[in-house]
């Protein structure tokens, strides 16, 4: 689906902070990998879904006990906020899920996974992937 010039303006906003975000949690958060992003912009910003991938579900038990989890939503919101977007549950619209995962449960299908997290549903009404 083409976007209208209004939500590719938003679009390539929000494209551009989670890049900030992703390349400070890079050299941060051992065993972070990259993140992206869904949204329906008829429901926006609460369709705003940020999945953060991490090579293995360890790399993700570990940053959680570490609470990095509170670093990483909190740098997503500050770079959101940056370009105007307000996120109103920041534990909502962020996730986490890990190459590992992906790779025994979807064959390493990254868009059939995402696909659980369609934001054509409320967040919390998708399939929540928990590790």
């Amino acid at each position: 689906m083409k976007l209208s010039k209004t939500n590719q303006k938003l679009d390539n906003n929000i494209c551009k902070s989670l890049t900030v975000a992703c390349e400070s949690f890079l050299g941060d958060i051992v065993g972070f990998s990259w993140l992206t992003h869904r949204v329906n912009y008829t429901n926006f910003p609460g369709s705003l879904v940020v999945t953060c991938v991490f090579n293995t579900d360890e790399d993700i038990e570990t940053m959680l006990a570490l609470k990095q989890d509170e670093i990483l939503r909190a740098t997503i919101q500050k770079q959101l906020l940056k370009v105007g977007i307000v996120v109103k549950n920041i534990k909502q619209c962020v996730r986490f899920d890990s190459e590992q995962a992906c790779e025994l449960q979807h064959g390493g299908q990254w868009s059939d996974r995402l696909a659980l997290n369609n934001p054509k549903y409320k967040p919390w009404e998708s399939a929540v992937i928990k590790h």
